[in-house]
């Protein structure tokens, strides 16, 4: 997978510090630190003398965080899934259904916003106040907006 960048560094498959690590994997370092400190990558013990070096499987570790952040997991949520590993099919399926469900409302929440913008915006174009702006009298009330749902959770 990333092995040809490790040849090219002349570093040994199961030798990487953390810049090449990074590197490899295609985040910069202070990622990998932050992971390390949210508990998704385990930091190696530092030698007497020179670097830290990760394991080679840890470059596939953050590239699966990185594709489960592309498809809207959180990373508490990646911690999950990373603890319920390859052989619990069923547990991780149920957590990308659910994942889907939230989607699926932040779609619907989207598409109501969208028909409030474009039913304000026709109320400014309407021109038929030009004193004030239906626009900016709306968003400057207290009252809900039209179309508008309560934010879910």
């Amino acid at each position: 997978m990333f092995y040809g960048f490790l040849e090219d560094c002349a570093v040994s498959k199961a030798d990487l510090t953390i810049g090449h690590l990074a590197r490899a994997a295609g985040v910069n370092v202070e990622t990998v630190r932050y992971y390390q400190r949210v508990g998704l990558v385990k930091e190696p013990r530092k030698p007497i003398e020179g670097f830290r070096h990760y394991p080679a499987d840890t470059v596939d570790r953050i590239k699966f965080i990185k594709r489960a952040q592309q498809l809207g997991f959180r990373l508490p949520e990646i911690a999950e899934l990373l603890e319920l590993g390859d052989g619990r099919c069923k547990d991780v399926r149920s957590r990308a259904e659910e994942k889907r469900a939230q989607v699926e409302a932040q779609i619907r929440d989207l598409k109501a916003l969208r028909a409030t913008l474009d039913s304000l915006i026709r109320a400014c174009r309407s021109g038929r106040d030009t004193t004030h702006c239906p626009l900016v009298q709306t968003l400057a009330s207290e009252q809900p907006l039209p179309g508008r749902t309560r934010r879910r959770k």
